[in-house]
């Protein structure tokens, strides 16, 4: 870094070979590559710690030490320098710093790249020998199992990581990179043209004193010849100007790219090693970034002085912040996800299994064009082979769009399709599908245990007004079971229904005891499939939504279920024997096993993300 303000030209060079980076072991233990969280940490200009005769390298060992003892803690994946990492690129200076990155050698792999104070300013890549080249050329990151080539110069390497399941691309590219090295970055991002790629650089963006950022001459040159017509890059970081700042560009692909600079050196004692955090979430779908210096955290707080306190961290909006990323999406156009085929039944029909249905050719004679009604008298075959067969019907005088047949689904789902109900009330309306009377389902009283398993989508914006709509139940008035201690004695003695709040409620009354023990999931999102599981293990019942426990489970003991012989029914809750709304929203695959089933178990994988 030089100042605050300011733009340059250009350079870069050809690909080679290594290994694919597994798990690493480092003091602070291991680092998970499956986890769907993990961090990047960025390292800016370290130019004034390792500045002649006033070097101090001991903030940037702190900064290493931290690395290395909370790598599996923060699970992290990777580091990166953004140059200047001396003030004059001395061989003293570069001596001094290449030993002060030992500390990292064999714990936690890094890339660094040349700054303009690091080599002759004036030159591209193709400079030549240096001090900086001799230290921190390829022949240092050859033993890091991420390290995969260099440019023919020497000067820009790149880096692959596993993280989050999944292989990541790091270009660490020179100060400026010459038409050869362009090719040469170019000709690497082809080689991995399904990996996700983070460039990092030395000189990209400046910013003004808000943090609004915008291409310096030599970021134009990267824009315009490497990032925009790349969509696999979608973070490109730099150093060289304060203040820092960010912006998002949108590149030939009509996708966001994110330009971020990080420089702390005009900051108290140069820096004192700061670093930045990128903690990925994949599963929240969220970049989280922290800005902090581990030197004056490592102190004692009684003890640190005022500016060590002050700069411990950062928190204005370009220090501290969260980048929204559907990965998914943002990654599609490279490096799409392959949804799962269909599961056939044989697959999802496990010992135990009373009743399985779903929506497609395998669970119906002659399924519809999405968007087509689904005729009242319609048969839902039951896949188990127990004869616990759907029939459709519709409620009070509603009409064909009442139940429509859909290709939508959750994508781990065993079937690629779905009902879409559109029921309501003021005037009730809706649709179910009802077994016969003398379905061995109707009477089964589950007391071994049970799963109960179904597949559920809430229209968003989620309108009108549909509180307590059923999505199953069993008919039968929990009086007529002998229930005297639960809310209704016109309750049915099973049921799944949904809030004002969205929030899911079981209330089955058992077989054996006088209650109604109910499971309270938290608010289920609109327009997100969610997969949702009762587990009863004899005992007590469970409930579990996306595999996920909830917490409000009842303690009370609960063995079976109070049938009466009276049809099962999807699509709806039947009060006194009597229907009002039906449900509105999607409803797919619906499984009912004789026992408790694990999570391991459930229809979903665990290991299946949510829907687009």
């Amino acid at each position: 870094g030089c100042g605050a303000a300011g733009a340059a030209g250009a350079a870069l060079a050809g690909p080679a070979a290594a290994q694919p980076s597994a798990s690493e072991e480092g003091h602070g233990g291991r680092f998970d590559p499956e986890s769907p969280r993990f961090a990047l940490a960025v390292l800016p200009d370290t130019q004034y710690l390792f500045d002649a005769d006033s070097a101090d390298p001991a903030p940037l060992r702190e900064t290493f030490r931290y690395l290395v003892a909370e790598r599996s803690a923060a699970n992290i994946a990777f580091m990166t320098h953004l140059g200047d990492v001396t003030e004059h690129g001395t061989e003293e200076e570069i001596r001094l710093a290449a030993d002060t990155f030992r500390a990292l050698h064999g714990k936690v792999p890094y890339s660094v790249l040349a700054g303009n104070h690091d080599i002759r300013s004036s030159t591209d890549d193709q400079r030549g020998d240096s001090a900086y080249l001799a230290a921190f050329g390829p022949a240092r990151y050859a033993s890091m199992p991420t390290y995969r080539g260099g440019s023919p110069d020497g000067y820009n390497t790149y880096h692959v990581l596993r993280a989050g399941g999944r292989e990541w691309l790091v270009l660490a590219l020179d100060w400026r990179v010459s038409d050869r090295g362009l090719r040469w970055a170019q000709g690497v991002l082809d080689a991995h043209p399904t990996l996700p790629a983070v460039l990092t650089t030395h000189d990209i963006a400046w910013a003004d004193d808000e943090g609004r950022a915008t291409l310096s001459g030599n970021g134009d040159r990267l824009w315009n010849g490497l990032i925009k017509g790349n969509d696999q890059i979608f973070l490109a970081l730099g150093g060289h100007y304060w203040p820092p700042g960010r912006t998002v560009l949108t590149n030939d692909f009509d996708n966001d790219v994110h330009v971020h600079i990080t420089n702390y050196q005009d900051r108290y004692y140069g820096g004192a090693g700061m670093i930045r955090t990128y903690g990925f979430d994949l599963a929240r779908g969220v970049v989280d970034v922290e800005t902090f210096a581990p030197w004056f955290l490592a102190r004692d707080p009684q003890k640190r002085s005022p500016l060590e306190a002050e700069t411990i961290e950062l928190t204005g909006p370009v220090d501290r912040f969260s980048l929204e990323v559907d990965f998914a999406a943002r990654f599609a156009g490279f490096a799409a996800a392959t949804p799962p085929a269909p599961r056939p039944p044989s697959a999802v029909v496990p010992r135990g299994t009373l009743a399985y249905w779903r929506f497609d050719a395998a669970g119906t004679p002659a399924p519809g064009a999405p968007g087509t009604a689904v005729a009242n008298g319609v048969v839902v075959r039951d896949l188990s082979g127990n004869g616990n067969d759907l029939t459709v019907s519709r409620l009070h005088t509603s009409g064909p769009d009442a139940l429509t047949w859909s290709a939508d689904h959750h994508p781990g789902q065993p079937a690629h399709a779905s009902l879409r109900f559109d029921g309501g009330k003021n005037p009730d309306r809706g649709a179910v599908l009802t077994t016969a009377d003398r379905a061995p389902l109707n009477a089964e009283k589950f007391l071994r245990g049970y799963t109960i398993e179904t597949f559920v989508r809430l229209p968003e914006p989620f309108e009108g007004d549909h509180s307590w709509m059923g999505i199953l139940s069993w008919q039968g008035r929990s009086g007529d079971a002998g229930k005297t201690t639960g809310w209704s004695p016109l309750e049915p003695t099973c049921s799944l229904n949904v809030s004002p709040e969205r929030f899911l409620q079981f209330v089955v009354y058992p077989h054996r005891q006088d209650a109604d023990p109910t499971s309270w999931s938290h608010a289920v999102p609109a327009g997100r499939w969610t997969h949702i599981a009762v587990v009863n293990d004899g005992r007590r019942t469970v409930m579990y939504v996306d595999g996920s426990r909830i917490a409000r489970n009842p303690s009370q003991p609960s063995t079976g279920i109070a049938t009466l012989g009276k049809p099962f029914v999807l699509g709806a809750t039947s009060f006194d024997e009597r229907f009002g709304q039906g449900f509105y929203g999607w409803i797919g695959d619906t499984r009912i096993v004789g026992r408790p089933l694990s999570p391991g178990e459930f229809l979903a994988p665990l290991d299946q993300g949510r829907s687009a």
